[in-house]
């Protein structure tokens, strides 16, 4: 399932200036080490985290603890107060993947997000969002960050290739150049014709 959602109104009947952008793995299937990904707005943990929680606590249950690693939080506060509760905050540097949001709910579960870098372009993070609620993968937040580099340094060098071909009169000029981030989530797999 993903998801764009929108926090329910605050108490000043306001709603936020953005949704909370979101990607859960579909409902029914068992996520190997992964349940989605998280693509927040900032580092500013205290400002994102109240939005994300009003939007799983009716979907898992009121999440009371959080664990971060501190790499991608400048300040990770103890506690953030979440529509009328707290949530208590940990962070660990060797414990933890660094680009992972452990969520916990007393007595109903444990959940790992995927937390795409704020600073992430697009393409590469609708890439990796829908990667990390791909029930079919078995790869940590790391991994799929490193690959999404990967990727968009794939598709840079692609675009400069085929640059200098439509410059020297290749065939196709102001044909649609699709970066290879964009084909893994875009295109179906053609089939080949056979050989004769």
């Amino acid at each position: 399932m993903t998801a764009t959602v929108s926090p329910p109104l605050t108490s000043e009947d306001r709603r936020p200036t953005s949704p909370v952008r979101l990607s859960l793995v579909p409902d029914g299937s068992t996520p190997p080490l992964l349940d989605g990904a998280w693509w927040p707005r900032s580092r500013d943990l205290t400002a994102e985290l109240p939005g994300l929680a009003s939007v799983l606590d009716p979907l898992w249950g009121r999440i009371t603890r959080v664990t971060v690693h501190p790499a991608q939080w400048p300040v990770v506060p103890r506690r953030v107060p979440v529509a009328g509760h707290v949530v208590q905050v940990r962070w660990f540097r060797f414990e933890q993947d660094e680009h992972e949001l452990l969520l916990l709910s007393s007595h109903v579960g444990r959940w790992n997000l995927l937390v795409v870098p704020s600073w992430m372009p697009p393409a590469a993070a609708a890439w990796l969002m829908a990667a990390a609620s791909d029930p079919r993968r078995t790869a940590t937040g790391s991994s799929l960050v490193a690959e999404a580099a990967r990727l968009t340094v794939t598709a840079g060098a692609d675009r400069t290739g085929e640059a200098v071909w439509e410059s020297e009169g290749g065939h196709g000029a102001g044909a649609l150049v699709i970066p290879a981030w964009g084909r893994a989530v875009t295109e179906a797999p053609t089939e080949r014709p056979e050989r004769v």
